[in-house]
């Protein structure tokens, strides 16, 4: 402050007041308060000189020193327009109420009026001489009014496009220049060191007579004008001869008030909304305080406290208070009651020139010469924590409790601040012990403090209740335990506290940059340390669990705290207990709130909606909001929350679609099923969502369009719908599509009705060929000789068998020798003695026979001639029954799709599966011998190990010469090939393999993945190199050249996709099925090193990957348990292999068909009480009621005499993995290690670490990886 120019200090000490003496001799206070701008958005520019918030819209303009008006977005935080064609700096700009209008006025002289709609400029108004300092349209008429540095204030009818009075009598710059809210005034100020209120009324009733009332008709004195200071008057004297309306637009505005008291040039001027008050701010460094009546005005107060010119000053348009700032670099705020500075904002560098304030909400903007920045001086969102049955909040100094069921409101507790506080007294956030009816207060004050309170339970306080209250400086304080709270103060160190208020441990944090602290239930509390959280275990002292995430701001646990909803500025990131990430949403409007709804169902909201979250990632909107809404408690379809009043709100609200799609995922069919009858679910959305998911059968009860429920019924295979919507659409191109389905489901009956409507007459005859129908067959011979189809008889008679047909044919056509040779061939002496005259006549040789010994060509016929070709049985899935026949009711737990196979104990031998599935139950004494070998057959029908259940979505498709100059022949410079560039800028190994630089590719996959074993990917490595180029060879004399296959941006294409990873594993599954458990275990182990070289085009997509990935880990661990044990003839290592594989997770059918092979071995070994635990999980699947059958009966002998015969190193209670290298479990708290790329686990001993994983035969035990990235070629995120 000493080297300000202007001002000394005397004050001796640094405090938090300092007295402050300039040369003219005027004490001020600053307030050196540490406040901190609660920033909502903030941009980087030129200067900004001019600013104005959308009366409705999120949008502000702001107009800069180098010519250019910007649209801003403030909530979503974009550039929505900019608008430059103004010559020079803009300084004013201002919105219309009503229009879709904005005008601006700069140092070209000119006033520009646009059209934000249709983005261009409408007109401009032409008049001042010099630069113009602020534009303004009138609220209610057609006006605008400027004021320039010609010392002139304008007033523009913008309708009719001309200026309608010219206000002089300033005779200096004037800085700018407003209408009144309400009153026919206009406040200007001006270097001259006044500000002047000028009274329009006679001008609005001169230009607009309609808006003139009865009482205004009658006439009134006029106002006491000071002729010394009239411009009027003095050209009146000079100029007897000249009228002042000639020059200047008639007198019909006059100066109502003159108010002098700056001492300096005043830069701005404002009315307030609602009282007969002005501020102003000048050169002078005051801010001044005026109040007005309906003959006098005068100074109020001053405010001190800039040490600069100020550049602006408003009033805050809902709180008592004044805002200014100043070329000082400050923003202050002062009450206008007290007539102090109550905050402070600063910036570094940037000196500050224009303010905004938004008439709506509590948004505040300030223009500054590096940008602009939206901002709220106070939080807005209430200090609020759910309690059981309601919500505890603080509102207007009360602590008060509200009750959801009987709507009852009770103030519990009054709260008093004490007065030397600096900072903001606003709660930030509170936490409730309803065990101990304690309450924790989180402040701003003092840089960070909290206040403890005993809230009495019936609501009634006594009056020493808020006197008792404990307060201490931290920036967190949270309840983590009976009696016990936690506090982090400034020293970044946890102080465990009594109630009492006295420290009984200190703890310090595990990161040194933890700033904040989230409750987390019994025993811990959640840590936050710049995009990172963990969860801190009190007790031991440590962290637990940890979570990388964008800086967290809320923290909400899910009733049984289970779930954790862990909110950003724009992001919701939901985990489970362990902080293990289950979902992220990202939104680019701030997320506000958000309450559980079960544990399943999180329901948040922004500042205009209320939107939903499910634990698998699905979100979407539920419905929009006019004001925010932060929510406190979800139940069903009732919302209860509290709105920016501290009022709380209940809202009911249609959670259809949310439900549904929960449903589904907890594949809870009958529920779907119930929701499809009863909402009206509809539209492309939610059709879209269902195919995405796998469910195209579930689609097709939305759909009442025949072409999309055609589209729909061929994707899932239902011929029946499909046939039915094609009669109705009746095109070509579905008949065709149609026949296409039906023929890859047997379904000859309906191909042939599709090739009938096509007129298909080729497809046809081979149809009735492979199908055996001889009669139809004959038909179409008859049909091609009625049309006089030479090839197609021809064909048909070739099908038939039907030689002389054939010979009468080529003789009709005119080919003898084909004839002749075809009677010889086939033994037809006459009709060859007959075609040997004919060529003997026509000069022509007679054909020597082919062979000597010919053989009679004649098509099979088929064994099954009449009905379609057999299918396997498949049951009727859920919402196939609904669709095609009454039987609704017989929905209830058979399998979703057809990736969810049922087990059948039919013809087909299960080979692989062996005799673990036979059981011989029939005698109830006695044992079975273990020497039957049951059946299995599995039921799959339609594809029925297709991998629906997987939900991988589809990948869809990817998509210089020479120069001559001065009259010769330049040849061109070698460029750089794209194989190059593929290998120096891509940051996919794939790219680098395609590119044939095998080295660089393993060097990423080392690093990305940390591969130590390149092995498998040998024949990858060169069927990708190979695949990635195709050879042309132009000429033979020339060598082939090697064109690149590319995608987008010219980058490899890809040659491992995802889809084609899905097909393999849907043959896996086959094989699995079929007990061929080698070449499963070889194909999963395949899938895996392919995963490492997949290029996919989206989040999603590497989503899916990482699911794909843990999948086959998942398999290749249960195949390798089952080959170990087939291999094993120690009795009690084979159960428990068998035992360890029904852990592995598995499809639902493998899983069934595991436990059945345990229990079956268990039972042969008399190891009754294991066999009936792998009987009771087995019929919790719900097996087909043969399976069920079987399983109950063991369930029933085991209990008849539950005992062991020996025991197993297997307790299926105690959660555990099976370590990949010993094949034994691994329960929990022991120590693990893990695969560095397919996270397999081991256990943590030093000789697996550093081995090569037994699981994927390509990572390191217990190494360090990167793990997929979700970034493209460029490194630019997908």
């Amino acid at each position: 402050l000493a080297a300000t120019p202007g001002v000394t200090t005397c004050g001796g000490v640094w405090s938090k007041r300092w007295c402050v003496a300039g040369q003219d001799g005027l004490k001020a206070v600053l307030e050196l308060l540490p406040a901190e701008m609660l920033t909502k958005f903030e941009t980087k520019s030129n200067r900004v000189k001019g600013l104005a918030f959308h009366p409705s819209r999120p949008w502000v303009l702001a107009s800069l020193h180098n010519g250019v008006v910007q649209l801003w977005d403030y909530r979503m935080g974009t550039l929505l327009d900019r608008y430059d064609e103004h010559d020079g700096p803009v300084r004013g700009v201002c919105f219309h109420q009503t229009q879709p209008l904005f005008v601006t006025g700069g140092d070209d002289y000119k006033i520009k009026v646009w059209n934000y709609k249709l983005r261009r400029c409408l007109f401009s108004l032409l008049g001042h001489l010099d630069y113009i300092r602020t534009v303004q349209f009138h609220p209610e008429h057609p006006w605008i009014v400027s004021a320039s540095d010609d010392q002139t204030i304008r007033i523009w009818n913008w309708q009719q496009r001309n200026c309608v009075s010219v206000l002089t009598g300033h005779n200096h710059y004037v800085m700018c220049a407003q209408f009144h809210p309400k009153d026919d005034l206009v406040l200007s100020a001006s270097l001259d060191q006044t500000v002047r209120v000028w009274d329009i009324a006679g001008l609005r009733r001169k230009m607009l007579p309609n808006t003139v009332t009865a009482e205004e008709r009658i006439p009134a004195p006029a106002p006491a004008v000071d002729a010394s200071a009239s411009l009027s008057s003095k050209l009146g004297k000079a100029m007897p001869s000249v009228k002042v309306e000639d020059l200047f637009g008639g007198n019909d505005a006059t100066v109502k008030y003159v108010l002098e008291g700056h001492d300096r040039g005043v830069n701005w001027a404002s009315f307030h909304n609602s009282l007969p008050l002005i501020v102003s701010g000048a050169d002078d460094r005051q801010v001044k305080l005026w109040r007005m009546n309906e003959t006098k005005a005068w100074e109020v107060d001053t405010l001190r406290g800039h040490i600069n010119n100020v550049s602006c000053a408003l009033f805050h348009p809902k709180q008592e208070l004044i805002i200014s700032n100043s070329e000082d670099k400050s923003i202050r705020v002062w009450d206008m009651s007290k007539r102090q500075g109550v905050q402070t904002f600063r910036r570094e560098h940037d000196r500050f020139w224009i303010l905004a304030v938004h008439q709506e909400s509590n948004l505040l903007a300030a223009g500054h010469d590096g940008g602009m920045i939206v901002f709220k001086l106070e939080r807005e969102r209430p200090a609020f924590t759910t309690i059981s049955g309601g919500v505890l909040f603080i509102k207007d100094r009360y602590v008060r409790s509200y009750e959801y069921a009987s709507c009852k409101d009770t103030p519990l507790l009054s709260i008093r601040r004490t007065a030397n506080t600096s900072g903001s007294s606003v709660a930030r956030s509170v936490h409730y012990s309803e065990q101990d009816s304690m309450l924790l207060v989180n402040l701003d004050a003092d840089g960070g403090s909290y206040e403890l309170y005993h809230v009495p339970r019936d609501g009634r306080a006594s009056e020493q209740a808020a006197q008792e209250c404990k307060r201490g400086l931290g920036t967190s304080a949270v309840f983590f335990a009976r009696q016990r709270f936690a506090v982090l103060d400034k020293n970044r160190q946890i102080l465990i506290k009594n109630l009492q208020n006295e420290v009984t441990k200190k703890c310090t944090p595990p990161f040194a940059s933890t700033d904040c602290m989230f409750a987390a239930g019994t025993g811990s509390i959640l840590l936050r340390s710049e995009e990172r959280i963990s969860l801190f275990d009190v007790t031991q002292r440590k962290a637990v669990a940890e979570l990388s995430t964008p800086i967290v701001k809320y923290v909400i646990w899910s009733p049984d705290m289970s779930r954790v909803a862990l909110l950003s500025k724009h992001g919701v990131v939901i985990a489970d207990r362990k902080l293990n990430q289950l979902c992220m949403v990202h939104e680019t409007i701030r997320i506000k709130s958000g309450a559980w709804d079960g544990k399943d169902l999180f329901i948040f909201s922004t500042l205009n909606h209320i939107k939903y979250c499910l634990v698998n990632g699905d979100h979407g909107i539920i419905r929009t909001l006019e004001e925010p809404l932060y929510i406190s408690h979800v139940a069903g379809g009732t919302v209860h929350g509290l709105d920016r009043e501290g009022k709380v709100r209940k809202m009911v609200v249609d959670v259809t679609e949310c439900q549904f799609k929960l449903s589904l995922h907890m594949k809870e069919f009958e529920r779907v099923i119930r929701i499809i009858k009863q909402s009206k679910l509809s539209g492309h959305a939610i059709i879209a969502y269902l195919q995405k998911k796998g469910f195209p059968q579930v689609a097709l009860h939305f759909v009442s369009d025949e072409q999309t429920r055609f589209n729909l019924a061929i994707e899932c295979g239902n011929i029946d719908v499909a046939l039915q919507a094609a009669y109705a659409l009746d095109s070509k191109e579905n008949w065709q599509r149609l026949g296409v389905e039906a023929l890859k489901q047997g379904n000859h009956q309906v191909v042939e009705m599709a090739y009938l409507r096509t007129k298909d007459v080729e497809k046809l005859s081979f149809l009735y060929l492979i199908t055996g129908n001889i009669d139809k067959l004959r038909k179409m011979l008859k049909y091609a000789e009625m049309r006089t189809d030479k090839m197609s008889r021809f064909h048909n008679a070739l099908y038939l068998g039907d030689v002389p047909d054939r010979i009468a044919l080529l003789q009709e056509v005119g080919h003898l020798p084909l004839a002749y040779i075809t009677a010889v061939t086939y033994g037809l002496s006459e009709m060859a003695e007959g075609l040997a005259s004919q060529l003997t006549a026509s000069g022509l040789p007679l054909p020597e026979p082919l062979t000597p010994a010919p053989k009679l060509l004649y098509p099979p016929l088929p064994i099954m001639r009449e009905s379609n070709w057999p299918l396997l049985t498949v049951s009727k899935g859920t919402f196939e029954r609904p669709l095609n026949g009454p039987d609704a009711s017989a929905a209830a737990a058979g399998g979703f799709d057809t990736a969810m196979a049922d087990t059948d104990d039919g013809d087909a031998k299960a080979s692989g599966w062996g005799e673990d599935l036979d059981l011989n139950l029939t005698g109830a004494d006695e044992l079975p011998a273990a020497d039957g070998i049951g059946d299995l057959d599995l039921d799959l029908g339609g594809g029925g190990w297709e991998t629906e259940e997987l939900d991988l979505g589809d990948l869809s498709a990817l998509p210089g010469g020479a120069t001559t100059g001065g009259g010769y022949y330049v040849a061109p410079s070698v460029g750089q090939s794209l194989s190059a560039r593929w290998s120096r800028d891509s940051r996919l190994a794939a790219d680098h393999v395609a590119a044939g630089s095998f080295e660089t590719a393993m060097q990423l996959l080392h690093r990305q993945f940390g591969i130590i074993s390149f092995t498998p990917f040998k024949s990858l490595f060169l069927a990708i190199a190979d695949a990635s180029h195709a050879i042309a060879a132009p000429m033979a004399s020339a060598p082939p050249l090697l064109s690149p296959l590319v995608r987008a941006d010219a980058w490899p294409r890809p040659v491992i996709s995802l889809p084609s990873l899905i097909d393999k594993l849907k043959g896996n599954y086959t094989l699995v099925t079929t007990g061929k458990f080698q070449e499963a275990l070889d194909g999963f182990v395949e899938i895996i090193a392919a995963i490492a070289l997949c290029v996919v085009d989206t989040r999603q997509q590497v989503g899916e990957l990482k699911e794909l990935l843990r999948i086959c880990r998942e398999y290749v661990t249960g195949l390798r348990l089952e080959l170990a044990r087939k291999q094993t003839s120690e009795p009690k290592r084979i159960i428990e292999l068998a035992a360890y594989f029904t852990h592995c997770n598995l499809q639902p059918a493998h899983t069934m068909l595991s436990l059945r092979s345990a229990m079956t071995l268990a039972f042969k070994a008399k190891l009754m009480l294991s066999a009936a635990s792998f009987a009771r999980r087995l019929l919790e699947l719900n097996p087909k009621p043969e399976i069920a059958t079987q399983a109950r009966k063991v369930v029933q002998l085991c209990d008849a005499s539950p005992s062991e015969a020996f025991s197993l190193d297997y307790d299926e209670r105690n959660p555990f993995v099976v370590c990949n290298k010993t094949l034994t479990p691994v329960y929990r708290g022991t120590a693990l290690l893990s695969c560095s790329y397919c996270k397999a686990p081991y256990y943590a001993s030093p000789e697996h670490k550093g081995a090569l994983c037994s699981t994927c035969g390509l990572g390191e035990i217990g190494g360090e990886s990167v793990g997929m990235y979700e970034v493209d070629a460029e490194g630019k995120p997908l």
